[in-house]
């Protein structure tokens, strides 16, 4: 590793320019432990200042063409995990189906961080609970793939974010796949301030809806509430088999969002995470139907 022109070591460690996938992987199996991939860099740069130690090696895959493309086809979408948020809010903004992933990335943080922060980067931050995408993804039933030296696996969203914090060394999440299909959704989420920044708290929705607006399918995702993204499926099942009535959801999210324990933070209490689910609800299901 250390003789590749590519490789470039300073006192803090060393940063290899990865050319291609299959080199990424062989470095990423190489340092085990000590390494780590780096994409946009907008969580990792920050390391310092939630006082997480730096890793000694990186290997930067943002570069690297598969992870950086975004494929339109007829019964899904797959998005390679260095796609920026930016990227990603264009590729897919003519298409409907997507529109709650489209606010997700193009809403995220500030148009700077949405130039460099990648979806994978999103999704593997374990300890970024405020990930915009993340529920997006979540409501829609995404799958992601996982790859290493010697073996890729294509696993759901829900089982990933379960077990991203133990994932192996050397083992790296290469694209999302997205299926395609007739839904409505949407996206909402109450930034801490009025332009930008992180969400106090965000709900995603994906439903598919008949001529008199009964629900037919409908997935629900809540992100920033808790340390991580998770369906709420007791409104989810709560809403089935009915009109979808922006004022009745939010009565039934106000009776079943006492499941959600909210986190604390300096900026906002765990209570208040919760509080407003109700209302991010009703904005979900207003714009959702209008879309």
């Amino acid at each position: 590793m250390t003789t590749n022109p590519l490789l470039q070591s300073g006192p803090a460690g060393s940063f290899y320019v990865a050319p291609s996938l299959p080199a990424a992987l062989d470095a990423l199996s190489d340092y085990g432990t000590a390494g780590a991939p780096f994409a946009g860099g907008t969580w990792i740069m920050r390391s310092p200042i939630r006082h997480e130690q730096l890793k000694a090696h990186y290997v930067a895959i943002g570069k690297i063409p598969e992870l950086s493309a975004v494929k339109i086809g007829t019964d899904t979408i797959e998005i390679g995990a260095a796609v920026t948020h930016a990227a990603l809010a264009l590729a897919l903004a003519r298409l409907p189906e997507f529109g709650v992933l489209t606010a997700a990335a193009g809403r995220a943080a500030n148009p700077a961080i949405r130039a460099m922060a990648t979806i994978g980067g999103n999704l593997s931050a374990t300890a970024f609970a405020a990930a915009d995408c993340v529920p997006a993804l979540l409501c829609l039933n995404a799958e992601v793939e996982i790859a290493s030296r010697n073996d890729r696996e294509r696993i759901n969203l829900e089982q990933f974010l379960r077990m991203r914090s133990t994932l192996a060394p050397g083992r790296l999440l290469t694209r999302i796949v997205v299926p395609r299909n007739a839904r409505k959704t949407a996206h909402a989420r109450l930034p801490l301030r009025q332009s930008g920044d992180y969400p106090v708290a965000i709900v995603s929705l994906a439903v598919a809806i008949d001529p008199a607006n009964r629900v037919q399918a409908v997935r629900i995702a809540v992100g920033s509430v808790e340390p991580a993204a998770r369906r709420w499926v007791r409104l989810e099942a709560a809403l089935l088999g009915h009109v979808l009535d922006p004022v009745q959801a939010t009565k039934v999210a106000a009776e079943l969002a006492d499941e959600f324990t909210g986190r604390d933070s300096v900026e906002v209490p765990a209570w208040y995470r919760v509080s407003v689910l109700p209302s991010l609800v009703r904005r979900a299901a207003v714009a959702a139907l209008g879309s």
